[in-house]
């Protein structure tokens, strides 16, 4: 029988309750916690401040429980964000979390720590003078991507007010592909920028076309974002490329239109994995660059990264000095006061990892995801829209590329981020139309992964695609079992007409591949007697 109206949760709770131990917020809203014998601890309102304050003790255990119905970080392969470092690091963190990074009279040697980030990652990126470039940390690529954009719009308006040009008729605008990441969508909303978004399709690999980029590009164009690590797919964006075509327009016209690379994931992979890729300030075109540290930059969360190529780049009347702080400070970000404990644990990695050791993590890294997207291809059941597994071209000839590529250099596949997306094969379609692909991301929720299932950018919104992100902390071993989790669910998907089946499965004993290491045959124990529905 089907209800007849909405249930209510919470008031169903309240209902339940004990009629003489129940107490009433004045929005009949409040938490109830198993502690109340041990602490004495009354019902807590959840949506006003408690007219009394609890012990600290207690606080932290009632939190501490509550919180733990959030998700595993390490199964969440929907993010980009980096959850994990080491001891020390996390030490570092604690003994520095009450800084304030703009209280430079204060802390001067954390803004030395700073400054030192800056250099280190302009001469990562092959700034044409590491005392010359000029950048600041933000709270992550997204605040970095508005004050790219920022200078980017404040020197096109120098430009046309020199030259006698109205600011504001028909105003500026600013060109990248439909597949940008919301933040990049933001800096043109939040800031009167006309955004004019490039269609994506298959030929483009799902990412920014340079031709036909040039299409949206006139003397009102501020610059164009390029990509580096598309968030659906992880391709990297031709730079060079799209540089070559902006040189030649300037040519032709004079009107020169600088470029920006959105690196937040990207800057962290490419220096290392795949150093002789051509994507930074070795394009003199390119005049400014954000990261976000606390993605492959391994940081925790809460450290992104701007660097212009030179001061040339960041007009001066973006820049604030103040001078009620104790000394003469300059600040030109969106935020004033921030934590400066993103930043020492973003040094902390560096001086830890070196070049070396973020290498060796970028490279495992792909390693896995080529793992992953292979044997989502050889299964039959997907195809993998990622190329980070597919040869680069050149490197191998068609009769080696169709039956499979499984080289260990780097260099010989397509350049791109870790990262794996794929969707139903045709083939599996075809015998299992009634599927549909969402129900994997929820089925897979139900083992504890978190993958999300989503469209593609517009002219190809048509297009459902499941993604995994591969973080350091998804090994390889973790990766077996999400192939074994994957492979079950879809093959269970296929065996009945809706997704009942599948759930009913999702109790049985789960069949990876350890799943038969040092297993009992069926019939090998002695059947319970009675006394006990089932063995523990």
């Amino acid at each position: 029988m089907a209800l007849s109206k909405h249930i209510n949760p919470s008031m169903l709770i309240q209902q339940a309750q004990d009629h003489k131990s129940r107490a009433h917020s004045s929005t009949n809203h409040q938490s109830i916690h198993p502690y109340g014998a041990r602490y004495g601890t009354s019902p807590i309102p959840k949506f006003r401040l408690p007219t009394e304050g609890i012990d600290a003790q207690q606080t932290y255990q009632l939190l501490h429980d509550e919180l733990a119905l959030d998700g595993n970080p390490a199964l969440n392969l929907a993010s980009f964000v980096h959850t994990w470092m080491p001891d020390e690091a996390h030490k570092l963190v604690v003994e520095n979390i009450s800084k304030n990074l703009i209280d430079q009279d204060e802390y001067p040697i954390t803004q030395d720590i700073h400054t030192r980030c800056i250099s280190i990652l302009a001469d990562l990126w092959h700034a044409p003078s590491t005392h010359a470039a000029i950048g600041t940390a933000t709270t992550g690529s997204s605040e970095a991507i508005q004050l790219g954009g920022l200078a980017m719009k404040r020197i096109w308006q120098e430009k046309r007010k020199a030259a006698g040009k109205s600011i504001h008729e028909p105003g500026p605008n600013i060109v990248m592909g439909a597949n940008a990441q919301v933040a990049l969508e933001k800096f043109a909303r939040y800031f009167d920028v006309e955004c004019r978004l490039v269609p994506i399709s298959v030929e483009s690999k799902y990412r920014l076309d340079p031709k036909k980029a040039m299409e949206y590009i006139d003397e009102n164009t501020i610059g164009i974002f390029v990509i580096l690590g598309s968030t659906y797919t992880g391709h990297y964006e031709p730079v060079q490329e799209m540089a070559t075509l902006l040189d030649d327009y300037e040519k032709r016209t004079g009107i020169s239109v600088p470029i920006h690379v959105d690196a937040a994931s990207g800057g962290f992979i490419a220096p290392f994995a795949t150093p002789k890729h051509v994507w930074d300030f070795k394009i003199p075109r390119v005049v400014s660059i954000n990261t976000s540290g606390h993605k492959f930059g391994l940081s925790y969360v809460g450290v992104g990264w701007v660097v212009w190529r030179s001061k040339a780049f960041l007009p001066k009347d973006l820049i604030f000095e103040l001078h009620y702080l104790g000394s003469v400070e300059y600040s030109f970000s969106l935020n004033f006061s921030r934590p400066a404990h993103p930043i020492i644990a973003q040094y902390f990695n560096f001086i830890h990892l070196g070049f070396k050791g973020y290498r060796a993590i970028a490279l495992d890294d792909l390693k896995n995801a080529r793992l992953l997207s292979r044997a989502l291809e050889k299964s039959g059941l997907f195809e993998v829209l990622s190329d980070i597994h597919r040869p680069a071209e050149g490197v191998v000839s068609g009769a080696k590329q169709a039956v499979g590529f499984d080289g260990e250099n780097v260099e010989d596949y397509v350049p791109g981020l870790p990262v794996v997306s794929f969707r139903f094969s045709d083939q599996y379609k075809e015998h299992s139309p009634h599927v549909q692909q969402k129900w994997v991301q929820t089925l897979l929720r139900a083992k504890g992964w978190i993958v999300p299932s989503y469209e593609l950018a517009p002219d190809l919104q048509d297009v459902e695609i499941l993604r995994v992100v591969v973080r350091e902390n998804v090994t390889a071993v973790l990766i077996d079992r999400l192939i074994a989790d994957i492979v079950e669910i879809v093959e269970g998907l296929a065996k009945a007409d809706t997704p009942f089946h599948a759930l009913t499965e999702l109790g049985q004993p789960h069949k990876s591949t350890e799943s038969q290491h040092g297993k009992l045959e069926k019939g090998s124990a002695r059947k319970p007697s009675g006394t006990y529905a089932k063995q523990c």
